[in-house]
């Protein structure tokens, strides 16, 4: 049995991507509205970062991708569909695992945001001290 739909669940910073594969043509759909990952990532370099898993497996127009994501901002969001779209791929093949883990688009990137402590004005900064 054949199944034509791959999932896989990305998450960054506070975004959350589910990605769909299944076999097109290359097309894009992010949240039902954008035609391409173009017009919504709006920076090239987000662009190639959320579709490397695709480049480096040479799968770029051989799969159709559908990506629901929410939460954060485009860096965030290109993370977490980057994660999302390589966890799908192992789903189509677990051969696949090798090319991807020497890359590193396996381990989720568990850096946060860190909180703002009483006072002082940031996470780290600290007000400028006066002797007197």
């Amino acid at each position: 049995m054949k199944k034509d739909l791959f999932n896989g669940i990305g998450r960054r910073k506070n975004s959350t991507a589910r990605v769909y594969l299944s076999d097109g043509k290359g097309d894009f759909n992010i949240n039902n509205s954008f035609d391409s990952i173009d017009s919504y990532l709006k920076r090239e370099s987000l662009v190639i970062h959320a579709v490397k898993p695709l480049e480096i497996l040479n799968l770029k127009g051989k799969y159709d991708v559908k990506i629901n994501v929410k939460g954060g901002g485009l860096t965030g969001q290109a993370g977490a569909i980057q994660l999302g779209i390589a966890r799908a791929l192992l789903k189509i093949d677990d051969e696949f695992r090798p090319q991807l883990k020497s890359h590193g688009l396996l381990t989720r990137d568990a850096r946060e945001v860190e909180r703002k402590k009483y006072g002082q004005p940031g996470a780290r900064k600290k007000f400028q001290f006066s002797k007197r």
